[in-house]
């Protein structure tokens, strides 16, 4: 799904539907609470909007913003040891706010503005995502191994320089 779509009635050409997805991904990951990265995510199913997540600490405790971030003093490099970190992974919010909220997640799209991790990947692939859309690259080969093998269509965004 990419290219430009009809006009508008300003005349001004409306954004196809991946690129409409990943302008509001990018307001989503507004809400981001980490200090190392701004991610948004969305589940979508048949253009329908299900659920949104960005990554941070859970809720009602404190934000990294509060207490620090441990990475950071722990100098661990991105891309490695994921469970040393406070917060969640903004695909992971919103597979669990969809299920906190009785959403079905059934040939789901995930959109991302980066490319998932290996959890995030295998998660996304038991919530029967079956397309992810990332703009940005995360360090993980086995990530997008993973999700190759499982059949998860994995596509990076803006594709044929289109978007922005």
């Amino acid at each position: 799904m990419t290219g430009q779509g009809t006009a508008s009635r300003s005349g001004a050409p409306r954004p196809d539907w991946d690129t409409y997805f990943m302008k509001i991904c990018h307001v989503v990951a507004e809400r981001c609470t980490c200090l190392r990265r701004q991610v948004g995510a969305l589940l979508v199913a048949n253009r329908r909007l299900l659920a949104t997540g960005y990554n941070g600490a859970p809720q009602g405790l404190p934000h990294c913003a509060e207490v620090g971030c441990l990475r950071d003093r722990l100098q661990i490099p991105s891309g490695e040891r994921q469970e040393l970190c406070r917060g969640l992974h903004a695909e992971q919010n919103a597979i669990i706010q969809a299920a906190v909220h009785g959403v079905a997640l059934h040939d789901v799209t995930c959109y991302s503005t980066i490319q998932p991790c290996i959890t995030c990947a295998k998660m996304l692939t038991n919530a029967n995502v079956k397309r992810i859309v990332y703009e940005g690259d995360y360090p993980d080969e086995l990530a997008a191994k993973m999700l190759a093998e499982a059949g998860v269509e994995l596509v990076r965004w803006p594709a044929h320089g289109e978007g922005g």
